[in-house]
């Protein structure tokens, strides 16, 4: 018997330590796919809700990629019409758990696809391996996807699949910011109380500890609570402890009252570096001119030297479409968006059958592309299931057609995207 199709009830186990896999619906064995020649695709990502700016491009990615999806795909001699089948988790875990069963119990997707934060992944993915779906997902730290569903690296999953950076590759980067300033090496580090804070929390091999690696002073003030309207003790203990750097992840809005709070009680460290809430134009627009000089990491960018193998875009050309058709500025996750679909279509053709969950696997382990997102191999990465792709650090500065520019200012780690300008300290 393959090990692809044994009994649920055999194969049944605990996924996930989070309140979400904890709050999943119960799942019931899933009913046999019946022969057909479409192929069902779930998609889960935030569209609405306090991460929506992850989801704020699906539609425009979708719509360009919809021609190509229409058109299906030839395997073996036999054409299979694509059905894609989206679902917006509402920025909730628990909703995230919700359309995952939905996707699986009554569409019965062929394949899942899921992108967006740690809230997003982890239950989608807790139960496409608890149901036996091929599942493909992007856009969380590696180490969250992994660590933070109990992952062990000696046998890692059988279902799910996984690539995006890790925490070690976004402190390394975010050191190299720092090293360009002169500072007192103290960094304030503050973590959301959420999925992804929680497995960047890791006493072992999380923020705080990759940063003391890199031999700094770490003033770790724990988890905090999301959507919470007032950080006036946490910005007292990092002003009493004399810190020149902050860094950490935040949602969107609670970086907003943090900085403008920090502003308030004369909180001014030398670099700002925060993962998650600086990401988006919005957010940063939100903050208007304080806003200017703060960096996150920088994951996909007009400048990231890749190119797409659906329609042969560069990462500048599929920025400036994007732009020049929807008046926006591009966002990071769109290149990931993107490239989740390149990885699909080219899973779906090289499957000796693209209905079959066994068949979609070993297509899915062979894995070796170059996406508009850089290359993936789900062989090569760190532990089982993973592929990691390249991280860059980078700044806000005044803009030109927008009024905030994300600049590269570091490539230690990825020598082949290329560097704007040298990282600056705050200025106030």
């Amino acid at each position: 018997m393959s090990r692809y199709s044994k009994s649920l009830w055999t194969r049944r186990r605990v996924l996930g330590t989070g309140a979400a896999a904890l709050a999943a619906p119960a799942i019931a064995p899933r009913r046999a796919w019946a022969a057909a020649d479409e192929i069902r695709i779930g998609w889960v990502s935030p569209t609405t809700g306090p991460i929506a700016g992850f989801g704020s491009a699906d539609d425009y990615v979708l719509g360009q990629l919809a021609p190509v999806l229409k058109e299906g795909i030839d395997v073996g001699g036999k054409h299979y019409a694509i059905k894609l089948i989206p679902k917006d988790n509402q920025s909730n875990p628990n909703r995230s758990a919700e359309v995952a069963s939905q996707l699986i119990l009554d569409d019965e997707v062929h394949l899942m696809l899921s992108s967006s934060s740690a809230d997003t992944v982890l239950p989608v993915t807790d139960q496409c391996e608890l149901n036996e779906v091929p599942s493909i997902s992007g856009d969380t730290p590696w180490d969250a996807f992994f660590f933070g569903r109990g992952g062990d690296p000696a046998t890692g999953f059988d279902w799910t699949y996984h690539f995006f950076w890790g925490g070690k590759q976004v402190v390394d980067s975010y050191v190299s910011l720092w090293d360009q300033l002169d500072t007192n090496r103290k960094v304030g580090l503050m973590m959301s109380n959420d999925s992804d804070g929680v497995a960047m929390s890791n006493p072992d091999v999380g923020f705080a500890a990759q940063l003391k690696g890199h031999g700094l002073e770490v003033i770790d003030l724990g988890l905090f609570e999301p959507l919470s309207d007032d950080y006036s003790a946490q910005i007292g203990k990092l002003k009493d402890a004399g810190v020149d750097i902050i860094t950490g992840i935040f949602l969107p809005p609670d970086w907003t009252t943090f900085w403008v709070q920090a502003a308030q009680l004369g909180f001014r460290p030398k670099a700002a570096t925060i993962a998650k809430a600086l990401l988006f134009p919005s957010s940063v627009e939100a903050l208007g001119a304080p806003a200017k000089g703060l960096s996150t990491e920088i994951w996909w960018s007009p400048g990231h030297p890749f190119a797409s193998t659906i329609n042969g875009l560069t990462s500048a050309e599929f920025a400036g479409k994007f732009t020049e058709e929807t008046g926006r500025q591009w966002v990071q996750p769109m290149g990931f968006k993107h490239a989740l679909i390149e990885v699909a279509l080219d899973v779906l053709k090289r499957s000796t059958d693209p209905t079959d969950p066994g068949a979609l696997i070993e297509a899915i382990k062979a894995t070796d592309i170059r996406t508009i997102v850089g290359p993936i191999n789900f062989q090569t990465g760190p532990v089982p299931n993973v592929s990691t792709t390249p991280v860059v650090g980078g700044q806000w500065e005044p803009g030109t057609k927008f009024p905030f520019d994300l600049v590269i200012n570091e490539n230690q780690y990825a020598p082949d995207i290329p560097v704007g300008r040298p990282f600056e300290a705050l200025s106030y």
